[in-house]
């Protein structure tokens, strides 16, 4: 059994509540929309159909419409050689070709009420199924979001986020022993000094001496030190 009886059924129905009272609200709405579409597909039928209907009986008047004016002539054609009962009787065929002419455009009136009801119900099947439509990508993102959240939230839980942290902790661990090895090293070329290292301690072994002469002067032994 459908979620809906009939086409005004699904044109009133509240999406919302629907999808509130359902246990799998995913499930719901691709039930709602298969509804929808076979709905569609049977109105836009009896549409068809209708309009079928009209074409026939719009055929049909013409026909009656013709035969109306040939039983006209032929009363013509009896009352002009004085047969006034032949010309009554052809004026009695015409009346009834009138009556069913009559009949059918009346019908057809009812037709077009019908149709024009039929493609108002059309347009309104059409703006719910796009609404439901809209639902179902919306309800697919929220449920493909709870979903990654879950499983972010399982994966934050287990042991395998630790093992990847231990594993980083390692790494560094390898990183730092690595950069220590290279602080050795160059620890250990210290005792061969580079060419700007030798002119840069020249450069302080002079300012050395020029600061011992200037004590030497002040103390009275620069001369001494040149006598001897």
């Amino acid at each position: 059994m459908g979620i809906f009886s009939r086409t005004r059924d699904i044109i009133a129905a509240n999406f919302s509540d629907l999808l509130d009272q359902a246990e799998d609200p995913a499930k719901m709405i691709r039930m709602i929309i298969l509804e929808m579409e076979e709905t569609l597909v049977e109105v836009r039928a009896s549409a068809a159909r209708t309009i079928a209907d009209q074409k026939e009986m719009h055929r049909h008047t013409m026909k009656l419409e013709r035969l109306q004016a040939d039983w006209g002539e032929k009363a013509q054609l009896a009352l002009s050689k004085a047969r006034e009962d032949l010309a009554r009787a052809a004026l009695v065929e015409k009346r009834k070709a009138g009556d069913m002419a009559e009949q059918l455009r009346a019908e057809i009136t009812v037709l077009d009420d019908a149709l024009r009801a039929y493609e108002d119900d059309i347009q309104k099947l059409q703006n719910r199924l796009r609404e439901a439509r809209s639902r179902q990508s919306q309800i697919a993102a929220r449920l493909e979001s709870a979903e990654n959240r879950v499983k972010l939230r399982t994966l934050l839980a287990t042991e395998r986020v630790d093992e990847a942290m231990a594993r980083f902790d390692q790494l560094e661990r390898r990183v730092d022993y690595a950069e220590g090895r290279a602080d050795a090293l160059r620890i250990a070329e210290g005792g061969q000094p580079s060419l700007a290292d030798e002119i840069n301690a020249l450069a302080g072994s002079d300012k050395i001496d020029e600061e011992l002469e200037e004590m030497k002067r002040a103390l009275g032994m620069g001369d001494e030190s040149k006598g001897g």
